[in-house]
């Protein structure tokens, strides 16, 4: 009877553990009930949900990815909702679990595929960053490790991701789909915002400062999901640019037509936020998809029609009754007051960087700054900028750096753009290029591409053009053996 059972537990093993999992977790939930009444099974439940997380995250390296990225798009929402809750440290560790998960599963990826510049720039520009904490200008070390964690942590652990895990190109679909999805969801609750309100939440954070930006003549600046309305115009901006582009692509018509529709539909989205910067991430976005398609025809008529509609926002009242079209038109105002403001505020920050060539330190501007440095001078003037952030971080000698990394990367890409042979991998590289190029760009203005989720999206697009020649071979592999995409 013992070996028939031996032999029925080995050959029903699943089952058998089931089985004990089960009764187990009744008991537990039963006796938790009888001490602790309702917050006793509450926590039992709660513990195996997270069991069952965690054990489907170390299986699964792709699944801790993609709750991760999700999570970087509802993050400014998840801040304002738990205003008491460090929310952004479980991004972060969502993200170390993924690595956890990858290093558990080793053996199943290729650690050759790291050998590239992208991921090779990510661990200069981090190890750059983590010597900032011997600055001798004294920033907190607290801000430091929350500034290391945006400006280089998240490049040095989000570059090899694709190299490692999502190099085919379904993965590359499955990833532009993603984005599509999450950003028009965005839009779609910020016109909750905008018609019927924001939550409790929402309007605490408000009320807590953020309505002198974010309240303009009586109208609120949607700013949806995301940490700010700059941060979602711009980001609706950039991925306008990137389904626009898709639209223009060798697709079936119903897909052009679906890409299309979303473009307008996230345009909406950057016009209710009122972000005057997402203009010029849509305009040079656009201006380089067009650039890398080397249809100079339709540049030139593009380029046209982009000063004629810049000549109507500065010589003309057109619109003017109409809030968001006077913030675009206030972006081109010479004597606007906010522009002031950040050109007098660059002359004080180079005075005081004159001497320090290689920066103030980590933490030492913006929200960090005053947060953690407000004994500074230099941490109480606003960058209102990620390029003059980088610099009064860095200095002269690391803004220069940080730039030559990037317009690296973006003139690799776009190399890599122009040699691929497969049309509809070619069109989905442009619009990824073209993305960060705005992306890049407008964060003259925000900081836009040190922030999620920008900034994800921004280091994984770099990825997906630089593996792209592999996708490329994989497509004519594919079609030699007589199959199609």
């Amino acid at each position: 009877m013992l070996r028939k059972l031996n032999t029925y537990i080995i050959d029903n093993k699943k089952k058998v553990i089931f089985f004990l999992i089960s009764m187990s977790l009744s008991i537990l939930i039963a006796s938790s009930t009888a001490r602790y009444g309702i917050l006793g099974p509450a926590a039992v439940i709660a513990a195996a949900g997270l069991g069952t997380f965690l054990v489907s995250l170390f299986n699964n390296p792709r699944l801790a990815f993609w709750i991760y990225f999700g999570y970087c798009f509802i993050l400014g929402f998840l801040v304002k909702s738990f205003l008491n809750i460090p929310v952004g440290l479980a991004m972060d560790a969502i993200l170390l679990l993924t690595w956890c998960s990858i290093l558990v599963n080793m053996n199943k990826f290729n650690w050759r595929n790291l050998r590239n510049e992208h991921v090779w720039l990510s661990v200069i520009w981090f190890a750059i960053s983590f010597l900032q904490i011997l600055n001798p200008s004294g920033a907190s070390l607290t801000g430091w490790f929350n500034e290391l964690r945006f400006t280089a942590l998240s490049w040095l652990l989000i570059a090899p991701l694709v190299f490692l895990m999502f190099n085919k190109m379904a993965d590359l679909n499955r990833f532009i789909t993603f984005v599509l999805f999450f950003s028009c969801l965005a839009t779609l609750y910020g016109m909750k915002q905008l018609y019927l309100g924001v939550s409790s939440g929402e309007q605490q954070w408000l009320n807590s400062g953020n309505d002198v930006t974010h309240i303009l003549d009586g109208k609120l600046r949607v700013f949806s999901m995301y940490s700010d309305a700059g941060q979602f115009g711009a980001s609706q901006a950039i991925i306008a640019v990137i389904a626009l582009t898709l639209a223009l692509g060798p697709f079936s018509f119903v897909k052009k037509v679906i890409f299309g529709l979303i473009a307008l539909f996230l345009l909406y989205g950057m016009a209710i936020s009122g972000t005057r910067g997402a203009l010029f991430a849509l305009a040079s976005g656009i201006a380089y998809a067009l650039f890398l398609s080397k249809n100079f025809k339709v540049l030139i008529v593009g380029i046209a029609f982009a000063m004629a509609g810049f000549g109507v926002l500065k010589y003309t009242t057109i619109g003017d009754e109409i809030f968001q079209i006077r913030r675009f038109r206030s972006a081109l105002d010479p004597k606007d007051a906010s522009l002031n403001v950040r050109l007098d505020n660059q002359k004080k920050l180079a005075y005081i960087l004159k001497d320090l060539p290689f920066g103030a330190g980590l933490g030492m501007s913006g929200m960090n700054g005053i947060t953690y440095n407000a004994d500074k001078p230099i941490a109480n003037i606003q960058p209102d900028s990620y390029w003059v952030k980088v610099w009064v971080m860095y200095g002269i000698v690391g803004v220069m750096i940080w730039m030559g990394f990037t317009c690296y990367i973006i003139g690799k890409c776009s190399g890599i753009v122009w040699k691929l042979q497969d049309p509809k991998l070619r069109v989905k590289a442009i619009a990824l290029t073209s993305g960060t190029v705005g992306c890049f760009i407008c964060s003259y203005g925000n900081e836009v591409m040190n922030a999620m989720p920008s900034s994800a999206i921004m280091f994984m697009s770099w990825s997906f053009v630089f593996i792209a020649p592999w996708l490329d071979n994989q497509s004519k592999q594919i079609k030699a053996d007589g199959n199609s995409l």
